[in-house]
Formats: C-alpha cells, sequence, structure tokens
C-alpha cells in the first residue's frame, strides 16, 4: 500500500566518546556543554551519557508537550531517585495515581488564603535577622549565600512547624546540611552502586536522616495526641487537618513525613539560591535597586511591614525576583523518563531507545529567540506587554503542567517578604570584581558562595533590639 507519511527525521546525535559518550563533558562543566549544544542546534539534540541515551528539548513548545500536553506519558527520570533517598515518596518524586491523591490533599495548605497566615512568621524571621545584623560588626564581608540558607530553613521551620521544633532548629539545620551536600555527591557519582556502602560520608548522612525523622515523627505523634479542638496554623496543621474527597482518608505519618521533608529540602534549598542570586545582581545594578527601593518605600513606607495585600502592590519587587530566576533558575534542569514513543514535529523519540528527556529552564531562559538581550539583567523582561510576547514555557522556574510546583505561591511569597526588608534598610555592594560562577547541582548554586558587603543604612526601617 503506497502512503504519503513521510518517516521522521533523524535526530542530531552527538559522537562522544567509545562507552562513555559524552558523561566526562557533562559531568566536568555541565552548563557549558548544554549552552554549547544550544548553540548548535535548534529543537532536539541526542548525547550518551553513563551508558544512556538523553534527548535535550531546546523549545517551549516541547517542553510544554512533556510537561502538560502528553504529561502522562512521562515520569521523573532516573536522577530523582537521589532526592528520593531522603524525601521518599513525596510529591516531588511519587508517580500516578499515589500522586495525583497526594497533590490533592496537599493542595488546599498551599491556597493564597491559607499561605496569608504564615505572612507573619516570615516577617518575624525576617526581622530577626535584620536585628541580628544591625548589632553585628559588619565592616568585613558578609557570607551572604550562608545567611539566606539560615533565614530560609528558619522561615519554612516556623511555616511547617511553628514553634514545635524551636528547640531542634540547630540540629535539623545541621542534619539537612548534610543531607544535601550528601545529595550534591550523588548527583555526580556514576557509580549508583556504591550508594549502600558504609563510608563516612553514607555514615554521617544516614545519622541526619535519623536525627531529622525522630524530630518530624516525633512532633507529629504530638500533635495527634493533641485534643481535637487545638488547631495549628501551620502547614504540618493543614497537611493533617486535610482529607482525600473521594475516600475521605487523610495522610498517613509516613505520608506526613514524606511531605513535610519535601517541603523542607524544596522550600529551604531552591528560596535561598533565588535570594542570594538576587542581592548579588542587585549589588552589581544600583540602579535597578534604587527604583526597587523607591517602590518599597512608596508602598510600605520607613518601617511598616509586609501584608498581603501590600505584597500585590509590590509589582518591580516580582519583576526583579522574576527577572533573577530567569537568569539563575534554582531548579536550571529537570529529567522525564518517556513510557513510549514520542513525536516532536518532524522527529520521533523512539522507546526502546531512548532512555530520557531533558528540559533545561536555563538555556530556555537565555535563548535570544524568545528574550532580547538575554544575558542582562532587566526586570522589564516582565512587564506585562513584553510577558505577552513569548511562549508561555519560555518562562519555567517553577516547572510547569500539572506538576507545577505546589509552593511556588509560598516561595514567591517568601522571597517578596525578605527582599523588601533587607533592601529598605541594608545597602549592598560587591567585595570585588571577581565574576560569581553558577555551580549546577540539585540547585543552581553561587560557586563557592557568595560575599557581600552589608551596611546599614541611615535612619531607615526597624529598630535595633
Amino acid at each position: 500500500m503506497v502512503t504519503d507519511e513521510k518517516p521522521p527525521k533523524p535526530i542530531p546525535k552527538l559522537k562522544g566518546i567509545p562507552f562513555v559518550g559524552s558523561t566526562f563533558d557533562f559531568a566536568r562543566d555541565p552548563l557549558g556543554f548544554l549552552t554549547g549544544l544550544q548553540r548548535q542546534y535548534d529543537r532536539l539534540v541526542q548525547f550518551k551519557a553513563v551508558g544512556r541515551l538523553i534527548t535535550l528539548t531546546l523549545t517551549p513548545e516541547d517542553a510544554k508537550h512533556i510537561l502538560q500536553e502528553n504529561n502522562r506519558n512521562y515520569v521523573k527520570s532516573a536522577a530523582y531517585d537521589v532526592l528520593k533517598m531522603f524525601l521518599g515518596n513525596g510529591l516531588l518524586n511519587s508517580e500516578g495515581d499515589f500522586w495525583r491523591r497526594q497533590r490533592r490533599l496537599a493542595q488546599p495548605a498551599f491556597h493564597k488564603q491559607r499561605l496569608a497566615l504564615l505572612v507573619d512568621g516570615m516577617n518575624r524571621e525576617t526581622t530577626g535577622l535584620i536585628s541580628q545584623w544591625k548589632n553585628r560588626d559588619l565592616t568585613g564581608p558578609t557570607l551572604v549565600s550562608e545567611e539566606m540558607m539560615h533565614l530560609a530553613l528558619a522561615v519554612v521551620t516556623r511555616s511547617l512547624f511553628s514553634s514545635d521544633v524551636k528547640n531542634h532548629l540547630e540540629n535539623v539545620s545541621e542534619s539537612i546540611t548534610i543531607i544535601i551536600q550528601t545529595a550534591y555527591k550523588e548527583l555526580f557519582n556514576f557509580f549508583p552502586f556504591t550508594r549502600n556502602w558504609p563510608t563516612p560520608r553514607t555514615v554521617r548522612y544516614r545519622r541526619a536522616v535519623r536525627k531529622t525523622e525522630a524530630i518530624i515523627y516525633e512532633i507529629i505523634e504530638s500533635r495527634r495526641r493533641q485534643p481535637a479542638e487545638i488547631r495549628h496554623d501551620d502547614l504540618l496543621g493543614m497537611l493533617m487537618e486535610t482529607r482525600d474527597e473521594e475516600t475521605g482518608e487523610q495522610m498517613t505519618n509516613q505520608q506526613l513525613r514524606d511531605e513535610v521533608t519535601t517541603i523542607f529540602m524544596a522550600g529551604h534549598e531552591t528560596t535561598a539560591n533565588a535570594l542570594s542570586w538576587t542581592f548579588h545582581l542587585l549589588a552589581t545594578h544600583p540602579d535597578i535597586t534604587e527604583k526597587l527601593r523607591e517602590e518599597i518605600n512608596r508602598v510600605l513606607g520607613p518601617d511598616n511591614l509586609p501584608t498581603v495585600e501590600t505584597l500585590r502592590e509590590l509589582t518591580y519587587t516580582t519583576q526583579v525576583i522574576q527577572e533573577t530566576m530567569r537568569l539563575y533558575p534554582p531548579a536550571w534542569i529537570f529529567g522525564r523518563q518517556p513510557l513510549h514513543s514520542d513525536q516532536f514535529g518532524d522527529y520521533r523519540v523512539e522507546v526502546p531507545g531512548a532512555d530520557g528527556m531533558l528540559i533545561c529552564p536555563y538555556l530556555l531562559h537565555r535563548d535570544p529567540r524568545y528574550w532580547e538581550n538575554p544575558e542582562t539583567f532587566d526586570p522589564e523582561h516582565f512587564l506585562p506587554e513584553q510577558v505577552k510576547l513569548r511562549p508561555t514555557y519560555a518562562y519555567l522556574p517553577f516547572g510547569g503542567g500539572p506538576r507545577l510546583c505546589i509552593g511556588n505561591n509560598f516561595a514567591m511569597m517568601e522571597m517578596q517578604i525578605v527582599l523588601t526588608l533587607l533592601i529598605r534598610d541594608f545597602d549592598f555592594q560587591p567585595v570585588d570584581q571577581k565574576i560569581v560562577e553558577p555551580e549546577p547541582g540539585i540547585t543552581l548554586r553561587p560557586k563557592g558562595g557568595l560575599r557581600l558587603r552589608v551596611q546599614a543604612r541611615p535612619n531607615t526601617g526597624l529598630p535595633v533590639s
């Protein structure tokens, strides 16, 4: 039988080194390797890494196809096994019907009306840092990236547990740091069978997991023993209250543990890095900082704290945060595993054969096809008239489709509060002229940490305690 159907075009494929493909090039300089591919190819390109055939997508249309239009054909890639070591079967890692049920259960806790209850806690933690800085000798450089890590952990801890965990905060902070460091190392461990070997790092990691789990389970059990009329306006309380609309069931202790640890990691590491990059960019763009400060002073005045209502008026502040996450998206890359073959225009990704699909927001966010002056820090990229000109999936700081990050509103609210209060009260300046390089791992960190000169502004902001 004669058919007019065209055969699919072959997807461009890198040759690489026999047996290992492009493994070493990708591991040595992930951003440089992927950026080089973006310059050479328009839509799709394949390469071998760790014995797997990876397909890199380079357009918003294909990202939308994977994440939204045909999302049920894709599951999380094998790289998420590293996160599953600690996070368990929370929203970030779970799949299928179980994920859909967990999403239904967790969603009410992240509605904007419920999140409004957390604003006071975010203000308290941020003003606490302001008081510390105003009582500290800030003559030398401040390791802002570390300060943001501590602040983001304090915010997410208070948001999750109110004051229940206050006595454990130091232990939690130390344990979470060990867990994150281990996950970073394991991300580029090309011999996953070694993860269970009793190395010193593995022993420290397991001890940190046990310590964190013990604290979380202790808080959950303590809450369950309390009378029903006692309510907690925190995320754990909201998660414990919610019931499945179809079955009436609530989350088990194990499910609560997995969701809490996922929020811990996602709400701590990513937000801290986004804030660090924001202060770095503002320190090197004083004109944008002044425009930002003008809006903050106009909306909040010299000493008012942000509220849900005033946050909506901080439009330029929001644009600054959006632009930071364009240049330095904390979730800079994510992978999907195709379950069946799929069509991308004239190309066809074959299963079996293709082992994984990569979507890289870092590349999409800097693609000159969708962004004017893509390497320039310019919050006006997010003026409404500019946003309308771009494909929606050209900007993916929180992913997209049904698996859009459930905590995106929480993260934006926290970043707005921290940014407005610190910029109102402090000046940030570079320590030197060295270029701050991004370090790609699970998230996109400033390599070696971010140090800035921080100086209190005269006669502004909250009083020194």
